[in-house]
């Protein structure tokens, strides 16, 4: 599954589960039929850039990207030198309203990763052109198993969750040692009910500030 670190474990366990036999049957008969996102080798992307003991906060997204070149892996991020989707440019918005940093010329966010924070969507793979066709396959059971992995963890996490989908999973967070941030989702849809002013860049870090943690540079390098 292309992880090498603690998120492996975790990974062959569920793949011994026959939800999740029957999930990468079906994907691997997607893959070979259809135009898939993101590549195969980037499904488990978020994992491999941020291991279980670092994680310091989960950005939680939904479906991943579905247009040609998006979706690498790690919810709402793209590639350099790929045109920044609605979204993001309201999370980058929204991070120089409250941290005052510049939007960045690219919306690759491997520096955020890298530095505890876990970029999961909820379901891991799309066919090109058409969201939410791999929702109900398997994959938001995986995800849940995730969420209820780092529910158990002794190290606080913070849970950002953005929008009506990524609020469902609040419930799966039921040790209160773990603070959960909800808004609206950063689509232009939504970002103006509650988005934009929620500040949860500066929220975040002064929380993990005040827990003995370093905050995370949200200036994306």
């Amino acid at each position: 599954m292309l992880v090498n670190n603690r998120w492996k474990s975790i990974l062959e366990e569920e793949s011994q589960k026959r939800y999740f036999q029957d999930l990468l049957s079906f994907i691997e008969k997607e893959y070979e039929q259809k135009t898939i996102y993101p590549a195969k080798e980037n499904v488990f992307r978020a994992f491999d850039l941020t291991d279980f003991d670092d994680v310091k906060v989960v950005i939680l997204g939904q479906d991943p990207y579905h247009g040609s070149g998006q979706a690498h892996g790690l919810s709402f991020s793209v590639q350099k030198g790929v045109k920044l989707p609605p979204s993001l440019r309201n999370i980058f918005k929204e991070l120089q309203a409250d941290m005052d940093i510049q939007p960045p010329e690219h919306g690759l966010l491997e520096s955020w990763a890298k530095q505890g924070v876990l970029l999961m969507n909820t379901v891991l793979t799309v066919e090109e052109g058409q969201p939410a066709s791999h929702k109900g396959r398997g994959w938001e059971i995986f995800t849940d198993r995730i969420m209820q992995q780092l529910n158990e963890r002794a190290k606080p996490v913070v849970f950002l969750l953005w929008g009506k989908q990524a609020e469902a999973k609040k419930s799966l967070i039921t040790n209160n040692r773990h603070p959960v941030f909800i808004s609206p989702h950063p689509s232009p849809f939504s970002a103006n009910r509650g988005f934009f002013g929620s500040k949860p860049f500066s929220k975040i870090n002064e929380y993990l500030k005040e827990n003995g943690s370093e905050p995370i540079d949200w200036e994306i390098q």
